[in-house]
């Protein structure tokens, strides 16, 4: 077996060992995995092909929720999403290595595999049930193809680039960017003019089966071609300007304008990021084949930074920053050497120990200080860790419901929290639609005064209480006519049993 083979066979199971460490004890939390799990479930009951926003697949791409309805089959619910996650999180190592070897050789490829293997923040994406492990290989999958078509021009590399594309293109909105972007990179690149737009016309072409067909679809169904990233949009925009008020605004405008920086420096550690940006320095200049891949970490970076800095219509999340943020590791070692030729083998060396340092210890650091805590600090730190586990309140009060409610078969109103709470109590009380009435969901009053439920769920900031119809004294809760009296506590959670004959006070 050649060397680089056998380097690649390391790397992937190292990468695989890091994230099978968490694997066991990680929970769907970030990335909209209950949701994604939710849909791929109700597809799976009935799979078709999916063409809008309201033929199942909402705001999400479709190819995340083919994938987990398939594992479905064979997986249970709590696992099948992770381990979609985890299979192609595992892969991404691959592209990685293929394109930081063809531009910078096999020692660069290795370190940048192995800051891989323990980026927390693909740890977490990788034992999850989120789309961004499956999308970032597949984006990588499709620059590393476009890059050996760049070096050799020939219509296969570009059209499994373009392949590649598509299929990124149903996983997440944000892959959408660079179809334009890549396209117009030979142009760029060559000196040929006319081989340039013959190549870059063709890439884009071959790029666009997928968004054609789910622009028509959408059209079709919500008189919108981009109805869903309207939808995305939308949100995204109300949500800035709930939080926008007074300093608050300020703040918000200046988390924008250093997230990017932010998330690399955090998630890949510091030593790591900035010999990357130092790399990708020196490679603009030394290196002008690989400004494009340049380009394509800053361009779409800088977009997003300026919508969330300048417009103020977008909420950036760790999780939104993974392709750009990555495409710092093929620089990594270039960094170094730069470092070297001019700080000298001492001061380097000491670089080079202090951020192999910092790669290994931060990611380890913020999973044990994050792993089942639920207070103000690592609550703010949870997206970014390599462990994902919900407020142990929540998961009592699922436990609980679960036994005590759903499995003897009884019905259930469930609150609506306003930080999407009752999205993970239901999933893992495996709450069953039949039996249940959701405030989230539409006709949720008339179905509860049509067959009052059994038990309620009630969250300290859940929307229940808000309903003119609904109150609590002195320990009742009154659902328009029917009483419930409360069962057990697990703040912010309270779970209420309807009230029965015998524990109605005797009247006068």
């Amino acid at each position: 077996m050649p060397s680089d083979a056998r380097s690649l066979a390391r790397l992937s199971l190292l990468v695989l060992a890091v994230r099978l460490v968490v694997f066991p004890v990680n929970e769907h939390l970030y990335g909209d995995a209950v949701p994604r799990t939710e849909m791929a479930e109700a597809w799976a009951r009935t799979p078709h092909l999916i063409t809008s926003f309201g033929d199942g697949a909402a705001q999400y791409g479709p190819l995340h929720l083919y994938l987990v309805g398939a594992a479905l089959s064979v997986f249970d619910r709590n696992d099948a999403s992770r381990l979609i996650s985890l299979l192609f999180g595992a892969l991404t190592v691959v592209p990685i290595f293929a394109l930081t070897r063809h531009y910078f050789g096999s020692r660069s490829a290795t370190w940048a595999c192995l800051a891989f293997a323990v980026w927390g923040l693909h740890v977490q994406a990788s034992t999850t049930g989120g789309s961004e492990a499956v999308a970032l290989f597949l984006m990588w999958v499709a620059f590393a193809w476009f890059t050996r078509g760049l070096y050799r021009p020939h219509w296969i590399p570009f059209a499994i680039a373009a392949l590649a594309m598509n299929l990124a293109a149903a996983t997440r909105y944000d892959a959408w960017l660079y179809i334009p972007l890549l396209a117009a990179v030979p142009l760029w690149q060559w000196t040929d003019k006319g081989r340039a737009v013959r190549f870059g016309a063709l890439f884009a072409l071959l790029c666009l089966p997928y968004p054609t067909f789910w622009m028509a679809g959408n059209a079709a169904a919500h008189g919108h071609p981009l109805y869903p990233l309207t939808y995305i949009d939308g949100y995204h925009r109300a949500w800035a300007a709930e939080m926008s008020h007074g300093w608050l605004e300020w703040w918000l405008r200046a988390q924008g304008l250093g997230f990017w920086p932010a998330m690399a420096l955090v998630t890949l550690s510091p030593g790591v990021a900035w010999l990357g940006a130092l790399g990708m320095t020196a490679a603009w200049r030394t290196r002008p084949a690989t400004q494009w891949l340049i380009v394509a970490a800053i361009a779409p970076a800088a977009y997003y930074t300026f919508r969330a800095a300048v417009l103020l219509d977008f909420v950036p999340l760790a999780r939104f920053t993974t392709v750009q943020v990555s495409l710092l590791l093929p620089f990594v070692v270039t960094g170094w050497s730069w470092y070297l030729a001019r700080r000298g083998a001492v001061a380097a060396r000491r670089l080079a120990n202090i951020s192999i340092a910092l790669a290994l210890l931060m990611p380890l650091a913020l999973g044990i200080y994050t792993y089942h805590r639920d207070h103000v600090t690592a609550t703010v730190l949870k997206p970014i860790s390599p462990t994902s586990t919900n407020p142990r309140a929540v998961m009592e009060a699922a436990q609980f419901v679960h036994a005590e409610v759903v499995a003897p078969g009884h019905t259930l109103a469930l609150d609506e929290d306003v930080t999407y709470l009752d999205v993970q109590l239901g999933f893992f009380a495996r709450v069953t639609t039949d039996r249940t009435a959701r405030l989230r969901w539409p006709g949720f009053r008339a179905q509860v005064e049509a067959a009052p439920p059994d038990y309620v769920v009630l969250f300290d900031r859940g929307r229940l209480l808000d309903q003119p119809w609904v109150t609590l004294h002195d320990g009742i809760l009154t659902l328009g006519t029917a009483a419930y009296v409360e069962l057990q506590t697990f703040p912010p959670v309270r779970v209420f049993r309807r009230e029965t004959a015998a524990e109605r006070p005797v009247s006068d």
